[in-house]
């Protein structure tokens, strides 16, 4: 993966009015959270964490994003979306019966449970979940191209971009309470957003990102 932002670091804004205490604490307990599960089983969070590594690879050079464990955050915690198809089942009970379905799929088409299938298998069983063609009876009726859209790319996505880790990657600053924007012009940057190697920007500005 490219360095997009080289020497960029979101978490040197923590200590600057960038960010407000809320922000800190908002930050600081997703760094911290564990990495077993609250919610999920033992063999479900076997499924979620292998689903989490084809919806999201990661880059081998940089400890990974906890993206299972903030899936799992969101579900322990009931953390709901404010909305929801009326085709899928609440949250915990959608993410409880898509995991399982998705292990009798890989069972029934491979002989092994889905975190135990090749990567290939694992990208042909979502393919097919994306394009709605699986059907075992474990879905119980719940829509597999739903569930793949509205929960499994949804939930674990927000997750990922959610994470210090990810804002680097895509340069972003944090939240904008209470700093705020001052230049708004098209392409323009404030001192202290980060700077896209090889921009016009690119060193004229590079050296002031953590203000």
């Amino acid at each position: 993966m490219t360095d997009r932002y080289p020497g960029y670091d979101v978490l040197a804004k923590r200590h600057t009015p960038s960010w407000d205490e809320q922000t800190r604490r908002v930050i600081d307990h997703r760094l911290a959270l564990p990495r077993e599960p609250r919610f999920f089983t033992a063999d479900e969070w076997l499924t979620l964490t292998a689903l989490c590594g084809r919806i999201v690879p990661q880059p081998k050079h940089r400890p990974p994003i906890p993206v299972a464990s903030m899936v799992d955050r969101k579900v322990a915690d009931n953390l709901t979306d404010g909305y929801r198809n009326a085709h899928l089942p609440e949250l915990q009970e959608a993410w409880r019966r898509g995991l399982h379905a998705v292990d009798e799929e890989a069972t029934a088409r491979h002989g092994a449970r889905f975190h135990a299938i090749g990567s290939a298998e694992q990208n042909d069983l979502l393919t097919r979940m994306q394009q709605g063609k699986l059907d075992n009876p474990a879905w119980g009726g719940m829509p597999c191209a739903l569930w793949f859209k509205q929960r499994l790319v949804h939930d674990i996505a927000a997750a990922y971009y959610a994470h210090p880790t990810a804002w680097n990657e895509i340069g972003f600053g944090g939240p904008a309470s209470p700093r705020g924007y001052v230049r708004m012009g098209f392409n323009r940057h404030d001192p202290w957003e980060a700077v896209e190697a090889g921009s016009p920007h690119d060193g004229r500005e590079a050296r002031r990102h953590a203000g």
